[in-house]
């Protein structure tokens, strides 16, 4: 989801060219190697547009990351085909992951769950020698620690950006202040979230439990658990219902049956193109936000072809395309802005930059995911 020049250290590139160049004329020493025909052949280095030609790279992304904007242009560069498959939860990444050892050659997985799989042996450190880009990549998304182990990196930083408030400004004429809108009954039946955890993170917020530590969102106690699973249900008359993927919050948007709802910039994005008018914003409690990565899987059947598309993709130029592929996404790559649009060029991501960075709280590992997920579960379930 793009990254400012305040806190993006931009390295450039030396390209360093050798050539060895051979005197015709000369009298051979004695005991030379032969020339003409009967001199070896000399092995030139593969090209990787031949190297790969044929192969096909397998995604396991979130919605939007395997977008033909960006992703054809790599599919014709090395005669390769990208195929992918979406998830629509954290939870659903690390399952599938699991149980198709060998499918999946890339995944995206966001900072909550990047983590365990790396502690769990689930995916590849990666060779930052042979991202191209790497030097451009903002810092503060590659210092985070939870995508390293051993000194090892085991994530190239891909987009990230927030859970905003929603809204149809066609019906909630004034913006929104705080997530407590949710329970205006003047709204009841016309609320959807997301069908995820993310909502106990949510209510957390409101309860204020991360005006000190950040942190206490991913962390609650006990008793913090059960008052936010209070707050769930007396939320859910206003919730017309618990979208499971970005294409179905889009429909309900459509469809006239809701006017708020917890979201991602893509559906703002999106459906404001086919002439709707929503508006995302970030509410006086703060939001929640997400960094996801690219990272190569360790049962991946085509790691140096997984490794050419982490380069390809983190290039400027590349960036720029996710960002407008995605409907605003923040991208990693602060050059991305040179092969922007002006419109696109007027987003948060890039005119605040590091301001709208630290408004945040970024997900994080959850140690007691189970119980979350528990939680979650009895909400849905509750009368």
């Amino acid at each position: 989801m793009i990254r400012m020049s305040s806190w993006v250290s931009a390295a450039g590139l030396a390209v360093l060219g050798i050539a060895s160049l051979g005197c015709q004329g000369e009298k051979k020493p004695e005991g030379a190697a032969p020339t003409g025909s009967a001199a070896p052949a000399v092995q030139k280095p593969a090209d990787p547009a031949e190297k790969f030609k044929g192969q096909t790279l397998n995604l396991l992304t979130w919605e939007g990351y395997a977008d033909p904007k960006f992703t054809k242009g790599f599919e014709e560069k090395y005669g390769v085909t990208v195929k992918y498959t979406y998830f629509g939860s954290s939870d659903e990444l690390v399952a599938k992951l699991k149980s198709s050892p060998g499918v999946y050659d890339v995944v995206s997985p966001s900072s909550d769950v990047a983590y365990p799989l790396v502690q769990g042996g689930l995916v590849d450190p990666i060779d930052t020698t042979k991202i191209s880009s790497w030097g451009d990549l903002a810092d503060a998304l590659k210092n985070l620690d939870d995508a390293k182990k051993d000194g090892k990196q085991y994530g190239v930083p891909f987009t990230w950006g927030p859970d905003y408030l929603i809204y149809d400004a066609n019906v909630v004429k004034e913006e929104p202040k705080s997530w407590k809108v949710f329970y205006d009954a003047q709204y009841k039946g016309k609320v959807t979230l997301w069908d995820d955890i993310s909502n106990i993170y949510l209510v957390g917020q409101i309860m204020g439990l991360d005006k000190t530590n950040p942190a206490a969102l991913y962390n609650m106690t006990d008793a913090e658990l059960a008052e936010a699973k209070k707050k769930l249900v007396e939320l859910k008359p206003q919730v017309r219902k618990y979208w499971a993927t970005a294409g179905e919050l889009n429909d309900l948007f459509k469809n006239k049956e809701v006017v708020l709802a917890v979201g991602w910039p893509l559906t703002v994005g999106t459906l404001n193109k086919e002439g709707l008018n929503l508006k995302g914003v970030i509410p006086e409690e703060g939001a929640t936000g997400w960094i996801d990565r690219l990272m190569i899987t360790s049962s991946s059947k085509n790691k140096e072809l997984a490794l050419a598309y982490l380069d390809y993709v983190t290039t400027p130029k590349a960036q720029a395309l996710v960002f407008e592929a995605t409907g605003g996404y923040c991208v990693a790559n602060a050059k991305a802005k040179e092969h922007m649009s002006e419109d696109l060029k007027k987003s948060p991501c890039v005119t605040e930059g590091e301001t709208y960075f630290k408004r945040l709280n970024f997900w994080q590992y959850v140690k007691e995911r189970k119980k979350y997920n528990e939680l979650w579960n009895e909400v849905k379930s509750a009368k």
